[in-house]
């Protein structure tokens, strides 16, 4: 991987056998990546890159200015977030085993043991968390899976700082991130089709797009309501 900096923009250049350039401004940071055909002209490259410093400062901002949720330290009436739905959180002291459940419409509730440190409670909550994410997983799997005539052989949660779900086509693995739990479920859906296509359609080409127009006509709004919810406060680091 190649960097450059232009206007004080870093830039992550990166090359591979394809045919066109295509520019990439990254939630959550807006961070910037470039793929290159292997053999661009530097020149012609950095022409490329200034040409486009308008719209990736345009992006970058709105990144910048997108709400963050604050350091959290798992309290009483913290908000918190669970499939798309802002809850506020009861911690109740008691017991030798913690617990996490959803208590009507409004809140979420921890139950912990006396003297749960915060640290604790965090792994706690992104433990169950998890453990929703992967009980709804499944079922939108095997639904696009049908409907697509795709087969995963496995999938996983893992935490990443710039991608919703990532997909490895030839090994016919994929993952998610965790953080997409608090997120509405046709958002969660959104993504799971995304990268089910690129067992067919390994880039983000004009085929690709073809494949989600079809199959998920509104992609591009859902899309735009994920990335419009608060950022993770960890992932502005």
């Amino acid at each position: 991987m190649e960097e450059v900096v232009i206007n004080n923009i870093k830039i992550d250049i990166v090359r591979k056998k394809i045919k066109n350039i295509h520019l990439s401004v990254l939630p959550p940071i807006g961070k910037v990546r470039i793929s290159a055909p292997e053999h661009t002209n530097p020149d012609m490259l950095r022409l490329f890159i200034v040409s486009k410093i308008g719209w990736i400062k345009h992006n970058q901002k709105k990144f910048k200015n997108q709400e963050r949720v604050p350091k959290r330290e798992y309290i009483s009436r913290e908000n918190h977030y669970y499939l798309g739905k802002r809850y506020l959180l009861k911690v109740t002291e008691g017991g030798s085993k913690p617990n996490v459940k959803i208590l009507g419409n409004k809140r979420i509730e921890l139950q912990i043991p006396p003297h749960t440190t915060a640290e604790k409670r965090h792994r706690i909550m992104d433990t169950w968390y998890r453990h929703q994410l992967a009980a709804i997983l499944p079922e939108l799997i095997k639904k696009w899976q049908n409907i697509l005539s795709v087969e995963v052989k496995e999938w996983y949660i893992k935490k990443m700082k710039t991608k919703w779900g990532s997909c490895n086509s030839t090994e016919k693995r994929i993952w998610f991130n965790p953080e997409l739990i608090k997120k509405p479920l046709p958002c969660i859906e959104y993504i799971v089709l995304h990268e089910l296509l690129h067992l067919i359609e390994g880039k983000h080409s004009t085929r690709f797009v073809n494949l989600l127009n079809t199959h998920m006509p509104n992609w591009e709004k859902i899309r735009d309501e994920l990335n419009s919810y608060p950022l993770a406060y960890n992932t502005t680091s």
